[in-house]
Formats: structure tokens, sequence, C-alpha cells
């Protein structure tokens, strides 16, 4: 491994290694959405579907361990890269099916699973392929080409789309789009294929599938031993009540016609919207936010962190009250709600590494974190099109300012430091008798 280090610098890998991560990602939390209202599919059904593909990421933790098997971290990355690309490219055939949309959700669940697998080993490589100072100095980079992923899905491939709708027709267009998107994911595959360094995984003679699970099983249950662990799950999961719901429906009320209360922007002028402004308000959020943290620090910047991922409620629910017409005005709004997102968001994160991750399976139950911060994400996702309908965009927007409610008052009751574990309370205790 070290010899292929030498050879392959880390900035011929490390780009396409995170593009890789993200293209597959956005592709089945925005793209397909696009594509299925461009479909005529209604709020309500789609997100139900699409909600259901993450729990895939809600999982991936369960099944984390058992890759250890595999003999090299760079098999599984580069074969699920292209195995997703063969998915991705199996949705634009699926659009030709008879059962066209059975057949693109089979094909979209496949993507979700192997993606949420891809993640796994993608992170693991990394990890193991540099040392900290190797990673300190490329972890930048990671963030800003799976943000560029985004900026490709969400901006130019959603414009093309747009264009290829209005040119060639709806099936036709996105046949095309997902046959480019399959394509890119193949090839930064074979590309990896030479590219990424070895990342053997080190497998002891006691390592086997029965062993994992006993391990897996145990990390479970120190899992939810940790004081107040509950808590901080109903935390996780109430914080993005708002954001979930918000990130579901808004792109979908931008598509809506104007007489059904959206802004009746076409799949183009969505992508060039979020595509461009969005993501670098988004970025620049992003980046504010962790400054903002640091200074304050988590438990005093809480509370405004809450306040900055639910703006985009209030920028959604000004949009359906004025429903303006011109892009600028449509996209300055677009651009405070990714700002407000990229900057609140951070607050997710540091309380997950700082509260809940601490302890024996510090990285481990950082995953867990991760995988209960998706579940909250796929739940209020799952039912948002639901409310939707049932209130009309004005007051769904409202509804979502009033989700962010619970989390508030919650953030200000409970801890944001980490609890000690109990046996380290009892082996504190002697000493405090002692003093």
């Amino acid at each position: 491994m070290q010899e292929q280090k030498q050879i392959r610098n880390p900035k011929l890998w490390v780009p396409s290694l995170y593009l890789a991560q993200g293209l597959p990602f956005f592709a089945v939390a925005i793209v397909a959405n696009q594509m299925l209202k461009s479909m005529g599919v209604p709020n309500d059904e789609l997100n139900h579907w699409t909600g259901l593909i993450g729990f895939a990421w809600v999982l991936k933790p369960l099944w984390s361990p058992f890759l250890e098997l595999a003999s090299s971290k760079k098999l599984v990355v580069v074969f699920f890269q292209i195995f997703g690309g063969l998915c991705l490219g199996g949705v634009a055939l699926a659009l030709h099916a008879p059962f066209w949309f059975a057949a693109c959700l089979i094909m979209l669940g496949l993507v979700g699973i192997s993606a949420a697998t891809h993640d796994i080993a993608c992170d693991g490589l990394y990890i193991t392929s540099l040392d900290e100072k190797g990673q300190a100095k490329y972890a930048g980079w990671t963030g800003t080409f799976f943000n560029a992923a985004k900026f490709f899905t969400t901006g130019a491939l959603l414009l093309l789309a747009g264009h290829f709708e209005q040119t060639i027709g709806v099936v036709p267009g996105w046949t095309i789009s997902f046959c480019i998107l399959g394509a890119l994911m193949v090839g930064l595959g074979l590309y990896n294929g030479w590219a990424l360094p070895l990342a053997k995984n080190t497998v002891s003679k006691d390592t086997n599938v029965a062993a994992i699970g006993r391990t897996l099983w145990e990390v479970i249950v120190e899992f939810f031993k940790k004081p107040g662990i509950w808590v901080s799950i109903a935390f996780i999961i109430l914080f993005r009540a708002g954001e979930a719901q918000v990130q579901s429906i808004g792109p979908l009320f931008l598509r809506e016609a104007r007489n059904l209360g959206g802004l009746g922007l076409s799949t183009a002028e969505v992508g060039g919207v979020y595509g461009t402004a969005g993501t670098v308000a988004f970025l620049l959020g992003s980046i504010a936010g962790g400054y903002f943290t640091s200074w304050l620090g988590l438990k005093r910047a809480i509370l405004w962190l809450i306040f900055a991922v639910n703006l985009p409620n209030v920028a959604f629910y000004l949009l359906s009250l004025f429903q303006p017409t011109e892009l600028t005005v449509i996209g300055a709004a677009l651009s405070v709600e990714m700002f407000g997102y990229g900057f609140g968001f951070v607050g997710l994160i540091l309380y997950m590494m700082q509260v809940v991750a601490p302890g024996k399976y510090q990285t481990a139950h950082y995953a867990f974190a991760t995988g209960i911060m998706q579940l909250g994400f796929v739940l209020f996702k799952l039912f948002s099109g639901d409310i939707q309908i049932a209130l009309g965009y004005q007051h769904f927007f409202i509804w979502v300012m009033l989700s962010a409610i619970p989390v508030a008052v919650l953030s200000q009751v409970i801890p944001m430091t980490a609890r000690a574990q109990p046996q380290e309370e009892r082996t504190a205790a002697p000493a405090e008798q002692s003093t």
C-alpha cells in the first residue's frame, strides 16, 4: 500500500472518489424527484417512494462491518461505482417499460443500496490510505468534490434535462440525462480502478461473519446504553423536521403550476437557480457556520444554528405568498435558503461528533448517529407530500416553520457535551470520596 501511495498522488484520486460518492446520492435525493414530477407523479406518491429508498443510508451501519471481509476497500469502491453507474443507466431503460414507474423505483433502489455501501468503503479507503496530516490536508477536497456532484446534478444535469424536455420530449430527455449520469459513474469507476491506492483490509484468521456479527451486536448494545441516548435520538430526528420537509417539497413547489400555488418554473430554470447561486450559497453557509460555532461553542450557538437551518422555511413561505415571476428574485430567495441550510446544518454534525459519538466505539457510534440523522430526513420526507396536499403550499410552509419549535425548545434543556459513561462514573466515585 505504501508503494501505491507514493505512485498515486492523492490529488489524482481524492476528487474522483468523492465526486463518485456525491453523484448517486443527489441522483436519488433530488434528480429522481424532478424526473418523476416531469412524468406527472403526484407529490405525495413520489415522496413516499423516494423516501423509502433513503432507508439504504439509514441502515448502512448494519452491514458496514461485513465489508472488512473483502480483500481491499478499493475493490469494493470500484465495484459499486461501476454497478451504481449501470443501475443509473437502468433507470433510463426503465422509463420505456410498460410498468415504467415500478421499474424506475427498483433501479433507483439498487442505486441507493449501491451508493450507501460505496459510502462506507469510500470513507474507509480515505482514512486508511492517508496519515493524519494527509487526512487534514485533503479534508476540504472531499467536501468540495462531493458538492461538485451536487452542482452537476442539480445544476448542469437539470438544465440539460430541461432543454431535452422542451426539444425532444420528457421521456427521451430524461433517458439521455440518466444515460449521461450512468456513463459518468462507470467512467469514474474505471478511472478509480487505476488511480486509487489498494487499501487492503487487514483480516485476522479469527475474522469471519460470526465474529463480525458479535462485534456489531456489542456496538449496538453499547450505543443504546449511552446516558441520555434516547433524548439525543429525539433531538437528531427533530432537528430535521422542518428541513427535511422543505427540502422534499421546495423544489417541487418551484415546478408546480402557478394556479396550483407554485411558481411554474421549468426543469431548466430550477437547475439554473439551484445549481449556480444556490450551491455557492450552501458552501459559503457551511464554512461560515463552522467558524460561527467555533467562536461561540456548540452550547451557545445551537439555537442560532437551528434558526438558520429553518430559514429556508421562511424563504419558501414568502415565495408562496407573493409568487414572484422574476428569476433574480427567486434565485435570491433560494440563495438565502441554501445559505441558511448550510450554516445551520453544522450544528447537527457537531452534536453527533461531540455529544453522541464519544466513547469506546467512537467511529462506529458516529456512523450510527448519521444513520439516525438520515432516518429523521426519511421519516419527515415520507409524509411531506401528504401534508402539502392536505394544506396547500402556503399553509404547508407555515407548518414547517412551526415544526422547528420542538427542537429549538429541546436544545435549551439538554446537555451539549458528552455525558460520562456509567463505568466512568463508578471509577470516579472512590477518588471523589477520598478527597
